[in-house]
């Protein structure tokens, strides 16, 4: 019998690869969306090195946002994102989905982190 989550990490598996063939040194936005929270990270894998990174659990967003896992935490965790990673010097990412599907919550964030300057 197949484990529940098969799916979902063949996704992660095909779209990490299919990245790794299109970045061309670029870093990485990697997105985790949980029940309750979305985290996001900027992260150079030549370096092996998360070069910025926010969630919903930073300082200055858990007060401010009622809910964690709606759209509107999403978009503020994607501006919030962009800020860190254009401070940092990253300007050009790729954006990694994992395997969730470019909808709901991780649609808000990559479009909230382009609005912010982020180029992908």
């Amino acid at each position: 019998m197949a484990a529940s989550n098969e799916g979902f990490v063949r996704r992660s598996r095909r779209v990490r690869h299919t990245l790794k063939r299109a970045a061309n040194g670029r870093a990485r936005l990697s997105v985790f969306r949980s029940s309750k929270h979305i985290y996001a990270q900027v992260i150079d894998d030549r370096a092996g090195k998360t070069v910025a990174a926010a969630s919903t659990l930073d300082e200055g967003l858990k007060g401010s946002l009622p809910k964690g896992s709606d759209l509107a935490a999403a978009t503020a965790v994607g501006k919030l994102l962009a800020e860190r990673a254009l401070a940092a010097g990253v300007k050009d990412v790729v954006f990694d989905r994992g395997g969730y599907l470019y909808h709901g919550r991780v649609k808000a964030l990559a479009e909230a982190a382009r609005e912010a300057g982020l180029n992908f």
